[in-house]
């Protein structure tokens, strides 16, 4: 048998090396110790427009160190460590390596970061995120529990909200291309963005992540989405902005609510006050026909319906559903007042009537007073009859 000389094999060893380096020298690396959380699950996790894939997991060892390495993105992305459902987010522009200390106990909010600015930014972003989202939770609280009063509850957590704006603000316009201006803008509150796509303010810093995005990435899907979402935001807030009113025209009518004007099946607009008023009961709905719980809802509503529409009983039913197509097809078979409020979770209307969640359900009675909102859906029938 032949050997192989050994200036062959030095010479494959080298290669090797080399296609090992070259290859090492694309990746970003995340490394650090947690700390408290020996022999747990920790997950590195890429945080996609759509979805979160899992790229790689390990079982923290005595000590809690631990290393991931992973190819770098095509362009700047988003990740996540994920450790007994608590997460720590950070940005990847290309093949940095992070560092990361952390607790296990208070893994989401005492860690410390080094290695990318933009991550830095990022966890004051997320703890500002945070904040709100415990201070509404508490106003929320004290609201149902009627500790406060409905203009306090509204104006404390416009104030919130805000304070999270505020220091979002200041990533999105000092540095409106970097990945923490881009994770300002998209967190949440109770599911929905904080920054309303709708409002002609909040528009502006759609409209200026989108703009930097466009000009420093346009080939990325982040890019192409924002900028959908901006020209989106930027129509509709100079259609609203446009739009003028001839209040010379419109006949006074003292009413004791917020009055709703939106679309039925045919396209014609009917108001709420045309409705009340005049001798009948109303119960205004805020509804989703695309949820799990709506069927049951709506059937409950029929047996209302039938049983208190002779005695003077109507329903207006608001629908936040974003697909017009299935509205249409499940209001058709409706026997009440059906409108829908096309800017869905992101409704004007419902907001002004404080709709944090559905189904909510208010009552207006014969003289077209709001009366009270329902609480418990197992009440309206003897809520209604109280009015009747």
């Amino acid at each position: 048998m032949k050997q192989i000389p050994n200036r062959l094999l030095l010479a494959c060893s080298v290669l090797l090396l080399l296609l090992s380096a070259c290859s090492r020298s694309s990746d970003f690396k995340v490394k650090g110790v947690v700390t408290g959380a020996d022999g747990q699950l920790l997950y590195l996790e890429n945080v996609g427009l759509s979805s979160v894939i899992t790229l790689d997991s390990m079982k923290l060892p005595t000590g809690g160190k631990f290393s991931f390495r992973q190819h770098h993105p095509e362009y700047p992305d988003f990740y996540r460590l994920r450790l007994n459902g608590n997460l720590i987010n950070f940005a990847v522009d290309s093949t940095e390596t992070i560092t990361i200390q952390a607790d296990g106990g208070t893994f989401s909010t005492s860690y410390t970061i080094e290695g990318s600015e933009n991550s830095k930014a990022i966890k004051e972003i997320t703890l500002a995120q945070l904040d709100a989202n415990q201070t509404i939770s508490r106003l929320r609280k004290d609201y149902e529990e009627k500790l406060i009063a409905d203009t306090t509850y509204q104006r404390k957590v416009l104030a919130a909200v805000e304070t999270y704006k505020e220091t979002a603000r200041r990533f999105i316009y000092s540095a409106p291309m970097s990945t923490a201006a881009y994770f300002a803008l998209f967190q949440k509150v109770d599911g929905l963005l904080f920054f309303d796509l709708y409002d002609r303010t909040d528009s502006k810093s759609f409209g200026a992540v989108a703009t930097s995005y466009d000009h420093f990435y346009p080939e990325s899907p982040r890019s192409k989405h924002l900028k959908n979402l901006a020209l989106q935001s930027i129509k509709v807030t100079r259609a609203a902005r446009d739009r003028q009113m001839d209040l010379s025209k419109v006949e006074a009518k003292e009413i004791g609510f917020l009055d709703i004007n939106l679309p039925t099946l045919d396209g014609s607009q009917i108001s709420l006050s045309s409705v009340s008023g005049e001798g009948k009961v109303v119960l205004v709905n805020f509804t989703a026909y695309q949820t799990e719980w709506s069927g049951e809802l709506n059937i409950t509503l029929r047996d209302i319906y039938n049983k208190y529409k002779g005695k003077g009983l109507e329903i207006y039913q608001v629908s936040l559903d974003n697909d017009l197509h299935y509205w249409k097809n499940v209001a058709v078979n409706q026997p009440w007042i059906c409108v829908r409020d096309p800017e869905s979770v992101y409704s004007q209307i419902a907001a002004l009537y404080n709709v944090k969640k559905l189904p909510a359900l208010f009552l207006l009675d014969r003289k077209g007073n709001m009366t009270k909102r329902i609480d418990a859906i197992n009440t309206i029938d003897a809520d209604i009859q109280k009015l009747l």
